[in-house]
């Protein structure tokens, strides 16, 4: 091989064998499935012929290796932002991480560390590959090293395409946002032939780690139906995302002021019953500037909403409570998914929109097994930690701790504002008779002539304890509004809070709750 024709044609002879490597039956198994590979998720996933690959030619040592080692890594651009991306190749080694595999992963990471951009990582991998012993988990731990200092400095999303397991698993739910492909997805440590041989249990695959069951332990922020859906979300996530906390997110185009300064629907939102349910999802676009809202696990913990939208053409996080779950009631899982969902929004300057309506902490001996003592004040711990504007809005309920990890003026909210039809009390009325005139009503023989008193006490209660013109005078609320004025105030608030700085004390790094 001695002209430069020759070694042009080697060279595209390579190249051609590198972009479908896998063996002849791994591929017709994935055709007959209906999936795509790699190389054409990218390019889905990515704008139009922006997608450059690295590390194509990348191989094991050995006679029999196949080109790029079961992953695909390199660059593009979504919405015109470079991203840099990597997608497993199942037909490849299984997709299993060994060492060429893992060096292509960690040069695209660390590229992403260089230049300050996002990092997407296409996941149907088979976990670590055996043959390779401590090679393999030697990448896996060099892939994990690297997600540290992107984590909090550039956004890291994980799309579940497959079957993952052992380390395949611990990289995704490390990284930002997981996103899981239903009825395609699995997640596990462990698969249920190992579960089987080591414990006895029987279960499948499915049952064991399927994208709508890992969604419901908390470990996936989004399943979605297909392919596709899960690159439009991405995208999405990403329209609302920075490329570095150093950076803006985009901002987009906004209704005007006057077109927001007046709602009269808010006013009728409410219902007059204060122990009646209602979708706090009904009224959350309402607020905002229009009706598209990206919620995160909706599944997990659903008497909380963390959900990304926009208000004045910005970001923003909106932190609910929802009254047709649980009353709105915080338990342990919602107090973690709403303290996870703060540090992202934090991390990457993200305003906090809190809209408050709960009769405070689940209580119950399963919660306390559960561990609602420390998972509740790490709720606080974020809630405080975070130096992003914080704006609250209560609109009914906001009782005892409750009240005061969501977004309380006490615990670092900047601007707390309510509806005439806010709640503010130590605990509830129903709560509140017990405490304080238990033994009085027990002692009352007549069961009409209890109950009646007891309604007389929970309604001068309501009335006189519960009375969000208490904190009003005691300037715990910045201002009583009308709910037709909402998305005016929170649109101002915001305004007025966008140059906000905070300097916290020097130390290396504080301690969060178990």
């Amino acid at each position: 091989m001695s002209t430069t024709a020759e070694k042009l044609a080697d060279l595209r002879e390579r190249l051609e064998k590198a972009q479908d490597p896998g063996s002849e039956n791994a591929r017709k198994k994935r055709d007959d499935a209906g999936r795509s590979t790699p190389r054409e998720r990218i390019n889905r996933l990515l704008d139009d012929d922006t997608f450059t690959e690295v590390g194509a030619l990348g191989k094991a040592p050995g006679d029999d290796a196949v080109y790029s080692d079961g992953v695909v890594t390199g660059y593009g651009r979504i919405d015109g932002r470079p991203v840099c991306v990597y997608a497993h190749d199942k037909t490849v080694y299984g997709g299993s991480v060994g060492v060429t595999f893992g060096k292509k992963v960690v040069e695209i990471m660390e590229m992403a560390i260089r230049i300050g951009c996002p990092v997407i990582g296409i996941q149907d991998s088979g976990g670590a590959r055996i043959q390779d012993a401590v090679t393999s988990l030697a990448m896996y731990s060099e892939i994990s090293r690297r997600q540290m200092p992107l984590s909090g400095r550039s956004p890291q999303i994980s799309i579940m395409m497959g079957k993952s397991a052992g380390g395949a698993v611990y990289a995704p739910v490390t990284t930002d946002f997981v996103i899981a492909v239903d009825k395609e997805a699995e997640m596990y440590v462990t698969g249920p032939a190992v579960i089987r041989e080591v414990t006895g249990e029987d279960v499948t695959s499915a049952e064991l780690g399927g994208a709508r069951q890992q969604e419901r332990n908390g470990n996936v922020q989004a399943v979605v139906e297909d392919e596709e859906e899960a690159f439009d979300l991405v995208r999405d996530l990403l329209g609302h995302l920075p490329l570095t906390c150093f950076d803006d997110a985009p901002v987009v185009g906004a209704p005007a002021d006057e077109d927001v300064s007046f709602d009269a629907e808010l006013d009728d939102f409410m219902p007059d019953d204060t122990n009646a349910g209602y979708d706090m999802l009904d009224l959350l676009p309402l607020l905002g500037d229009d009706e598209d809202l990206i919620e995160l696990q909706e599944n997990y913990a659903p008497n909380i909403i963390t959900a990304l939208g926009r208000i004045d053409g910005r970001a923003v996080g909106f932190v609910a409570n929802n009254p047709i779950h649980l009353a709105g009631c915080i338990d342990a899982d919602a107090a973690d998914k709403a303290a996870r969902f703060i540090r992202i929004c934090d991390a990457y300057n993200i305003p906090l929109v809190f809209v408050v309506d709960t009769p405070g902490y689940l209580p119950g001996v399963e919660q306390e097994k559960a561990g609602l003592i420390h998972r509740g004040a790490k709720l606080a711990f974020a809630a405080v930690e975070a130096t992003v504007p914080k704006v609250t809005l209560i609109v009914r309920k906001a009782y005892g701790g409750a009240y005061a990890v969501m977004g309380s003026k006490n615990l670092a909210g900047d601007l707390n504002f309510a509806w005439p039809t806010a709640q503010i009390a130590v605990m509830g009325a129903a709560a509140a008779v017990v405490m304080i005139q238990g033994k009085q009503l027990a002692q009352i023989e007549d069961p009409d002539q209890r109950a009646y008193m007891k309604k007389v006490f929970m309604d001068f209660y309501d009335e006189n304890m519960t009375s969000p013109y208490v904190a009003a005078e005691r300037g715990y609320l910045d201002a009583m509004i009308e709910p037709n004025q909402s998305r005016i105030m929170l649109r101002q608030a915001l305004r007025q809070l966008r140059t906000k700085h905070v300097e916290d004390l020097e130390k290396k790094h504080n301690i969060m709750p178990m």
